[in-house]
C-alpha cells in the first residue's frame, strides 16, 4: 500500500504544469500601471494592460528583427498565450473619478514555445544582466574618459528602464594610463587589461568621437559571454539639432545596440530540445516535491518524465532547451545539484 502510494504521488507531482504559478518566470510581466477612467471598463483596461504586457516581453526576450515578426499579431492571438492576470493594487475611493491600477500579466510558456517554433524565432534567456560599461570620449584630439565626459557623468542618469544592468567603473588611475599608451589605436585594446578589476563580467567600451558640437563616430568592444564582439553604431540614427537631445539619443541608442549583442549570445532555439538522464536519491532531505517546486522555478526545463523508481531512486529523464552550461547554472542557482558520477548523472537537491 505505501508504495502504491508512492506511486500516485510520483504520477501527481510531474503532471505538467507549464510553471504558470512561478513568480520568477520570464515569461511574467509585473507592474503594468495604468490610469483607470470612469468611462473604461475593467476589461478594457485589462485588454490594455495585456497588450502592453506582450509588448513589453517581446522587446525583453526577443532580438529586434524577431520581435517585428510579431507585430502583426491580432488581440485574439495575443489573449490566447495569457494564464491569467492580477491586479495588484486599486484606488477604490468612489470620489475619485480616476485612479491607478497595476497589473501582473502571466503569460503560457508552451503556448509561447510553439508560436516561437512556428515562426522560426529564438528567444533570449539572460541570467547574468550585469554589463560594466566606460563611455570615452574623443574631441579636439583629446581623450577625456571621467572629466568632462558628459556620457560617463550622465549615463546611468539617462539610463532608463532596461533589460541590462549597466555599471560605470569608478575612477581608476590604470584605467587612465592604459588608455593613454593607446590614444592613437583605442581600437586594439585589450579589455582583459582595460578592466582587470572585473575580468568575469561581460563588458563594453564605448568610444564615441565628437566634431562640431555633434557625435559622429561610435565604436563598440565588447566582451559578452567570453566572446568578443566589436561593433560600429551610424551617428546618423542619433542625429538632433539640440546638443543635449542629440547626446541622449547616443546613449539610448548604444544602450540598444550592447542589449542586442546580449540578447544574441542567450538565445534559446526551442526546435532543439535536449534530454538528460539523472539519478535522484530517495530520502528525508531529498524528496521529489522539494525538486519538482524548485525545477517549476527553470525556464529551460520543458518537461521531467519518471523512467524508473522504487524505495531508494528515481530515475528521471529532463527535457530542456538551450546549452548544458546554461542549465547547470539554472539548475545551481536553484540549489539543485547535478554531478557525473560513474557514468552516471546524479541529481540532489541542497
Amino acid at each position: 500500500m505505501k508504495f502504491l502510494k508512492k506511486i500516485l504521488l510520483i504520477l501527481v507531482i510531474f503532471l505538467p504544469s507549464g510553471n504558470i504559478f512561478s513568480e520568477e518566470n520570464l515569461f511574467n510581466v509585473n507592474n503594468i500601471e495604468l490610469l483607470k477612467k470612469a468611462n473604461i471598463s475593467n476589461d478594457q483596461l485589462a485588454n490594455k494592460a495585456i497588450k502592453l504586457g506582450f509588448e513589453e516581453l517581446t522587446k525583453k526576450i526577443l532580438l529586434q528583427n524577431d520581435y517585428k515578426k510579431l507585430s502583426q499579431l491580432n488581440f485574439q492571438e495575443i489573449k490566447q498565450l495569457v494564464s491569467y492576470y492580477q491586479i495588484i493594487n486599486s484606488n477604490e475611493n468612489k470620489d475619485i473619478k480616476e485612479n491607478i491600477v497595476n497589473f501582473n500579466i502571466f503569460f503560457d510558456r508552451n503556448k509561447l514555445h510553439d508560436l516561437f517554433y512556428k515562426r522560426n524565432i529564438f528567444y533570449s534567456d539572460i541570467s547574468n544582466k550585469e554589463l560594466y560599461l566606460l563611455p570615452i570620449l574623443i574631441k579636439d584630439d583629446r581623450i577625456f574618459i571621467y572629466t568632462n565626459n558628459y556620457f560617463y557623468q550622465q549615463w546611468a542618469v539617462i539610463e532608463e528602464k532596461n533589460l541590462i544592468e549597466f555599471i560605470l567603473p569608478i575612477e581608476n588611475i590604470e584605467i587612465i594610463q592604459n588608455l593613454n599608451k593607446k590614444k592613437n589605436n583605442l581600437l586594439d585594446l585589450d579589455l582583459n587589461v582595460l578592466f582587470k578589476e572585473y575580468s568575469n563580467k561581460n563588458l563594453a567600451l564605448v568610444i564615441l568621437e565628437e566634431d562640431n558640437q555633434k557625435i559622429n563616430k561610435i565604436y563598440l568592444r565588447t566582451r559578452i559571454q567570453d566572446k568578443y564582439i566589436d561593433k560600429s553604431i551610424s551617428s546618423s540614427e542619433v542625429a538632433s539639432n539640440n546638443k543635449e537631445d542629440h547626446y541622449k539619443n547616443t546613449i539610448k541608442k548604444v544602450n540598444e545596440e550592447i542589449t542586442n549583442l546580449v540578447k544574441s549570445q542567450n538565445l534559446i532555439d526551442v526546435r532543439t530540445p535536449s534530454f538528460l538522464n539523472a539519478r535522484f536519491s530517495l530520502n528525508k532531505n531529498n524528496t521529489l516535491v522539494e525538486l519538482d517546486k524548485r525545477l517549476e522555478k527553470i525556464n529551460l526545463v520543458e518537461d521531467v518524465f519518471v523512467q524508473e523508481f522504487n524505495n531508494r531512486y528515481v530515475l528521471l529523464k529532463i527535457k530542456f532547451i538551450g546549452k548544458i552550461e546554461r542549465i547547470l547554472k539554472q539548475l545551481e542557482n536553484q540549489k539543485i545539484i547535478l554531478k557525473f558520477i560513474n557514468e552516471q548523472w546524479s541529481i540532489k537537491i541542497i
